[in-house]
């Protein structure tokens, strides 16, 4: 297969549009390669002389099919005749393709024969037979645009090229807000959809792109309200005073722009952000109907952020890991530190996409999240009864664990909800058969404590399974200060049961049995204060500074 990408941005391979066109070709090859060699030309109209269409004819009567004017055009029409794919890449300008392009597209016209031809195609009211084999050639149209959506914005460039390639004969990807595509900071959602075009590629090489990979590829990048206020601010001139606005406080007014009003939950938040390289500050309220910058300091701030302006740069683009910058003390952070282990939720792509998965969570018969207590109720269930009766106890448990998934089923099941129905029938499977309660409850205590600890070992501590969803789901796995509280707190929960099932067993052979009741319902509930106290505590103190 020969491709053929025609780049018609006057960026040349700066351009973003290109970076789309290039997913696209990912795609494209991936699937080409298995069948056979693939070669893949590229014409960069901005870096080739290709002097505009003289409208002279000669092409069609004095030299047919050759061109009277010597540039590199006759290399670009070698190139389309040969390919059997060409991908148009650019960007839109003034609701049609680049002046660079536009004269390619015009001097295509040795392609064509001089006489008229009867135009079934619906587009115009005359035709030119093509001079060369084209009807087996695909095309692909790849185009950005700077408005929030392409709806509708390319009305005259479809016009133009159902002309000379046939209505319907071409395939589409045009995406709004194409200026993000260069933008570091919102790298995230720009790189998700440069999955989807990707994906594009691969389903194109199959056959065509499906419906729903199309419905996708039309998604905003942002919502419109976002975009536009993005885009506003960073041409960095004040809307109201006509003024040129410092660099750091553009940079803040984007990064305001950025808040998703659905993270609202009841509680106004003031962000104030002072770079301390440069001695300026700023703040951003943060409430039910969006952000609003400050510039004067007259909010008293909830959560401030002391950092070096070019280390936060940094950060919001990717080229820095903030947690282990703050680790490093690179900056620091004072005051309500729930915002920064949630940031994600507040400033992340929770965009455009909230409708497409409320959708996906109907089609999932509405599941919940999971919860902690599928996992707790067979091994307390467990601990209670088989201690009573270990006969009756075991069958009680036995029945409980085969109830709770039922009785649960809205909710998603986790490996460790899994894992403790296992365990918590074997335990209980051996109560009934030894008869022995003490000795098997006591054992439910270790192998409990060994489930926290193991945790530990993986991706995944046990407490952050269940909790994630509270700091914007597997986003969350991003946040090292998320992992390393969840990673102290699940040994800490480890830890407590294995000592559980140590002073137990004490206490049993002291003969003060009486007492295990009491113990061992107060010390996880102390743990449990413990636990609520220091998630928030110990992310707050490493942000601050503190050792």
């Amino acid at each position: 297969m020969r491709i053929l990408l025609i780049n018609g941005s006057p960026k040349g391979k700066t351009s973003n549009s290109l970076r789309l066109a290039e997913s696209f070709v990912e795609g494209v090859r991936e699937v080409a390669e298995r069948n056979g060699e693939v070669t893949l030309d590229e014409v960069h109209a901005a870096s080739l002389k290709i002097a505009p269409c003289r409208g002279c004819f000669a092409c069609w009567k004095h030299t047919p099919g050759s061109c009277c004017i010597k540039d590199d055009m006759k290399d670009v029409i070698e190139k389309i005749i040969q390919a059997d794919m060409v991908i148009w890449s650019f960007p839109l300008y003034y609701f049609n393709v680049p002046g660079i392009l536009k004269n390619l597209i015009d001097r295509q016209l040795p392609m064509s024969l001089p006489f008229m031809s009867e135009n079934t195609s619906g587009n115009g009211s005359g035709s030119h037979d093509a001079r060369y084999e084209m009807k087996e050639k695909r095309h692909v149209l790849i185009s950005t645009c700077g408005f929030y959506s392409a709806e509708k914005n390319y009305d005259s460039v479809l016009q133009m090229f159902d002309h000379f390639l046939g209505k319907d004969n071409y395939a589409t990807i045009f995406c709004g807000q194409g200026e993000l595509f260069g933008v570091k900071e919102v790298s995230a959602r720009t790189s998700e959809y440069l999955a989807f075009v990707r994906e594009a590629g691969v389903e194109f090489a199959n056959g065509k792109i499906p419906e729903e990979l199309n419905r996708k590829l039309c998604t905003q990048l942002y919502p419109k309200e976002v975009f536009e206020r993005m885009a506003d601010v960073s041409w960095g001139i004040s809307k109201t005073t006509g003024e040129k606005e410092a660099e750091d406080l553009i940079f803040t007014r984007q990064m305001a722009a950025l808040y998703n009003e659905a993270s609202y939950d009841g509680k106004d938040r003031v962000l104030e952000m002072n770079y301390t390289d440069l001695g300026t500050r700023y703040q951003i309220r943060l409430g039910k109907n969006g952000s609003e910058v400050f510039t004067d300091g007259s909010l008293k701030a909830t959560t401030v952020v002391n950092t070096p302006f070019k280390v936060w740069k940094a950060i919001s683009s990717g080229e820095m890991e903030g947690a282990e910058a703050l680790g490093k003390g690179l900056y620091s952070v004072t005051g309500d530190f729930s915002l920064m282990m949630s940031w994600d939720k507040f400033f992340g792509a929770l965009d455009s996409r909230v409708e497409e998965k409320k959708d996906e969570g109907k089609k999932t018969s509405e599941q919940k999240n999971p919860s902690m207590m599928t996992m707790l109720i067979p091994w307390i269930t467990f601990w209670i009864a088989v201690a009573i009766n270990p006969g009756v106890g075991s069958v009680i448990t036995l029945a409980v664990c085969a109830l709770v998934p039922l009785l649960m089923r809205k909710h998603r099941l986790v490996i460790w909800d899994l894992l403790s129905f296992a365990l918590v029938a074997i335990l209980s499977a051996v109560a009934n058969i030894t008869g022995n309660g003490e000795l098997v409850t006591n054992a439910g205590y270790a192998v409990f404590g060994a489930l926290w600890l193991g945790s530990c070992l993986v991706r995944e501590p046990l407490s952050a399974t269940y909790v994630k969803y509270d700091y914007n789901g597997d986003a969350a796995y991003r946040n090292p200060l998320f992992m390393k509280t969840n990673y102290i707190l699940a040994f800490c929960w480890g830890v407590l049961y294995v000592l559980t099932a140590l002073w137990t067993w004490l206490l049993r052979r002291a003969g003060l049995g009486s007492w295990i009741f009491v113990i061992n319902n107060v010390v996880p509930v102390l743990m449990g204060l413990f636990t609520a106290w220091f998630v928030k505590w110990y992310p707050a103190r490493l942000a601050s500074g503190k050792k």
